[in-house]
């Protein structure tokens, strides 16, 4: 009996032996995979970060100005027009910048009712004439406003002038119309902590859109997480005005928000090098995506995760890394 018993044991510890060194040999695999992978994307954050990355991106256009405000309401613009083909979106944002009389923020203060003639029949695919005037009009009430485009990102209740122009009733209305389904509230519930730029980018569509005159057809334009929308151009432009390096490419020019809170803008390109890298899981493109991806480039960098777009969006458009069937970190 004695010797069944002993056996048994026997057996039990080395079912626990194997256990327990597959578990350590696991985590080594995953830690050697890890740091392959890390030094993987900073090489291509090294290749791609850089200013010659700027010529044949929309970036360009606001790096043709070094005022602050000019910055701002260039870089807001071109990434709002930034789908499509690169070319095209540079072509049409140079358009409105010689509208504009070659000085966005100067025009945007100064201008006559007459100037605005001249932005009929303006064109960029989906947006218009009447999306163009409504951005000036937008721009006009803002930056009398405030000096800096950043307030409007900035949560109401922190004391920033903009909560005067809320409509509490056009507000209400418009979350009535736009929330979403009780699944994906329930799914987004269940983040320990929101995300700021959650709140901040959900706040500036209600500011944007605070007018009662405002035309229901620019909406689209505009995205929110409130929406499912991943928000890719608006965390793009976020990016240009958060992020601060010596590489030339992302301005730096906003202190309040955080670069460790940012979210990377999710893309076709960067979505697809994403999901082979094996850095989204979630099969849908949405806001949860968007966070599925930052909180995973955050184990690589906690405090600069976004700086791995120009990695993933790098490797998709110059390298087209996700068509490779075989491929190494390398």
């Amino acid at each position: 009996m004695l010797k069944i018993f002993s056996k048994t044991l026997n057996r039990l510890f080395h079912k626990i032996s194997i256990v327990f060194f597959r578990g350590m040999y696991d985590s080594r695999v995953d830690m050697i995979k890890f740091e392959l992978l890390k030094d993987f994307l900073d090489s291509r954050v090294e290749r791609y970060n850089r200013s010659d990355f700027i010529e044949h991106d929309p970036v360009c256009i606001p790096h043709q100005f070094s005022l602050k405000q000019d910055i701002e309401i260039m870089g807001f613009w071109a990434s709002v027009l930034a789908w499509g083909q690169r070319k095209t979106i540079i072509n049409k944002c140079n358009v409105l910048i010689q509208l504009m009389d070659g000085a966005p923020y100067d025009f945007i203060l100064n201008h006559r009712e007459s100037d605005l003639k001249r932005f009929l029949g303006f064109k960029h695919r989906t947006f218009n004439d009447t999306d163009a005037l409504y951005f000036i009009d937008f721009f006009k009430r803002h930056y009398h406003s405030s000096d800096t485009l950043e307030s409007a990102f900035l949560k109401p209740f922190q004391g920033i002038f903009r909560v005067d122009f809320l409509d509490q009733n056009h507000q209400s209305e418009d979350r009535i119309e736009l929330s979403s389904s009780s699944c994906y509230l329930s799914e987004m519930a269940h983040q320990s902590i929101v995300n700021p730029i959650e709140n901040a980018l959900n706040s500036f569509r209600e500011y944007f859109f605070s007018v009662p005159d405002y035309p229901a057809r620019t909406k689209k334009h505009i995205s929110s997480p409130r929406q499912k929308s991943s928000c890719k151009r608006l965390n793009m432009f976020l990016r240009w005005m958060v992020r601060k390096d010596d590489k030339g490419v992302d301005f730096g020019l906003w202190q309040q928000i955080k670069p460790a809170d940012l979210i990377c803008p999710t893309d076709l390109h960067v979505e697809r090098v994403a999901r082979k890298l094996e850095l989204i899981s979630r099969k849908q493109v949405d806001w949860l995506t968007a966070l599925e991806l930052t909180e995973n480039l955050k184990r690589f960098d906690p405090v600069d995760p976004v700086k791995y777009d120009f990695a993933l969006f790098g490797l998709g458009i110059e390298e087209q890394f996700q068509n490779k069937p075989f491929f190494t970190l390398q």
